[in-house]
């Protein structure tokens, strides 16, 4: 059974009651506390984020919600140690995050991350044996494992050029898993998929999901996608990004797609996403 815990966070839809007394709280995996983000321009520093308060469980499956240009994948990257706060900090397991980890897997968008010349198990082999130490056979046995798992097995010796675009983001999201890591993120993974070819990864990410109960912090622009990947959704602001809401969407699925309550929670989201700032950002 999934633990769903949204700090006071409104549910989009109708749930069953709850217990009179309720269970005392775990303590996050990943706790982002107060934490500012600013990036420097030729002629500025720019704010991408504004103390932002969020703790993500282990298991859950938690989305950024946003605009093009509110912070959520800058806020990602911080995550992932890539990007120092200037307010605020980032903790995973109680340990702050200083810099990037084998404890934090990052697929992104694009899709090509994948070298070239190495097979689809050479890619998924190859950073376990650089970050994880393990043997060549070892290494080697967990990717096939892993490949599997997304389907891919019958092209495990294919070479990137050989593979479609949906092929390719399956390829780094197993390579991603067989890392093992306590919080996968993942920036946009299908946004550049065709309609068709982006369901079938949700279906597929849901499943893997299913089997694995990784921690996941998936950052889209995309209401549908987070209703239907998420367990949790925090909605961030426009530029820069504040955290303007967070809310629970456990009760929905892919097959919640078209129903009244998916398409009510979806408008909902919409309104609290675009209702104007109740005052100008001041530094």
């Amino acid at each position: 059974m999934t633990l769903v815990i949204a700090r006071d966070a409104p549910a989009l839809a109708p749930s069953r009651a709850l217990p009179e007394a309720p269970r005392a709280l775990p303590d996050p995996l990943l706790r982002i506390a107060g934490v500012s983000l600013e990036y420097r321009t030729p002629g500025r520093v720019v704010r991408a984020a504004h103390r932002i308060d969020l703790d993500v469980y282990e298991a859950d499956r938690f989305v950024l919600l946003g605009p093009s240009g509110c912070g959520k994948s800058t806020l990602l990257k911080a995550v992932a140690g890539f990007i120092a706060p200037v307010e605020g900090e980032i903790t995973l397991a109680g340990v702050p995050v200083r810099k990037p980890g084998p404890d934090r897997i990052v697929v992104f968008q694009e899709f090509d991350q994948l070298p070239p010349w190495k097979t689809v198990v050479e890619n998924v082999a190859f950073p376990l044996r650089a970050a994880r130490g393990l043997g060549r056979r070892e290494a080697l046995e967990r990717a096939r494992a892993t490949i599997d798992k997304v389907g891919l097995t019958a092209f495990a010796g294919s070479y990137p050029h050989q593979l479609s675009g949906g092929m390719k983001q399956r390829v780094a999201i197993a390579r991603a898993l067989a890392m093992q890591p306590k919080v996968l993120l993942m920036d946009e993974p299908f946004a550049a998929l065709d309609a068709l070819t982006r369901r079938k990864m949700q279906e597929e990410l849901l499943a893997l999901w299913d089997e694995a109960r990784m921690t996941l912090l998936f950052v889209t622009h995309s209401i549908e996608e987070a209703l239907v990947i998420g367990n949790r959704v925090a909605l961030l602001s426009p530029h820069p990004g504040r955290v303007r809401g967070e809310y629970n969407c456990h009760e929905f699925d892919l097959s919640s797609l078209g129903s009244r309550t998916f398409q009510a929670a979806v408008q909902r989201l919409h309104d609290r996403l675009f209702e104007p700032a109740p005052e100008a950002f001041a530094r």
